[in-house]
């Protein structure tokens, strides 16, 4: 006869053991001192740190705790998916049906290890984050996409020349989501931006 506290809490070290490997997945961003690439672990910690800092700049009111929440589960999906780079080109493409219905199948895997209960409610904040429609959700998208921008500004464009991008492609791709949820932010940031491509 198994007992169901002992059941409930294996599965949540079962979850939380696998969400060890999303530390092994490195992303496009290098960190400041440019000595290597960050990894998804140290990228949902940091965003988790702005939107702390930073959530007086949200374009409406947020829950500060549910914006945390959904950040520190957001990139789950790539332990199985792997960083799909906002500016990469070709293949699965960032945002593309094929990435999302595969992160869709990663999210189902690793939440599922999780108690019901839990795997329901981290499913639900994992969706809601995807969307981007609730308030919540899109200042911690605005979060997700300003600290690669920032983390390329500080290392003299960090990976852009790499990925070829434009001044036109990030506004695209990433000024508008973070100017969204907290416009101030990217006002702040443009004339930063601007310089750079200007002398690059």
């Amino acid at each position: 006869m198994t007992d169901p506290a002992l059941d409930r809490l294996a599965g949540q070290i079962a979850f939380l053991n696998e969400a060890d490997r999303l530390k092994t997945v490195l992303r496009a961003t290098k960190i400041l001192d440019s000595t290597r690439r960050e990894n998804s672990g140290e990228h949902s910690w940091h965003i988790a740190l702005y939107a702390m800092v930073l959530a007086e700049h949200a374009v409406k009111p947020v829950n500060i705790d549910r914006v945390i929440k959904m950040l520190l589960i957001h990139d789950l999906v790539e332990i199985d998916v792997g960083d799909v780079p906002v500016h990469a080109k070709g293949g699965a493409a960032h945002g593309s049906a094929e990435t999302q219905a595969a992160e869709a199948r990663a999210a189902d895997r690793i939440f599922g290890l999780l108690p019901d209960d839990q795997r329901d409610a981290f499913r639900e904040l994992w969706d809601e984050f995807e969307a981007a429609e609730s308030d919540d959700a899109v200042f911690a998208k605005s979060v997700d996409r300003v600290q690669p921008v920032i983390c390329n500004l500080e290392t003299d464009g960090g990976t852009w020349p790499e990925y070829n991008v434009t001044r036109q492609q990030l506004e695209d791709r990433v000024g508008w989501k973070v100017e969204k949820g907290a416009p101030a932010v990217w006002a702040f940031l443009k004339d930063r931006i601007a310089y750079w491509f200007a002398k690059n």
